[in-house]
């Protein structure tokens, strides 16, 4: 921030775009064939999911908030039945 003299607010929006990109890039390597197994490919995507939505809006892991909370809850103690 203090390089380009821009505000936190400025910082985050940058961050964000990247991290946009980012699955962007993830979302159109995983439709393209490879010998890696999808199983293993599966479980990097599903942690990417995760860290994804803990650090989304700040240190959701170490500072657990409602929105982590309310994620936890309806997915396994409320679960929406099928």
């Amino acid at each position: 921030m203090e390089e380009y003299g821009v505000t936190a607010q400025e910082a985050y929006d940058v961050f964000n775009k990247h991290v946009e990109s980012a699955w962007k890039d993830v979302n159109q390597e995983f439709l393209k064939p490879t010998e890696m197994p999808t199983e293993v490919l599966n479980r990097s995507l599903n942690l990417a999911r995760v860290m994804d939505v803990l650090y989304r809006e700040g240190d959701g892991y170490t500072y657990v908030g409602k929105a982590a909370k309310g994620g936890i809850t309806s997915l396994l103690i409320e679960p929406i039945a099928l």
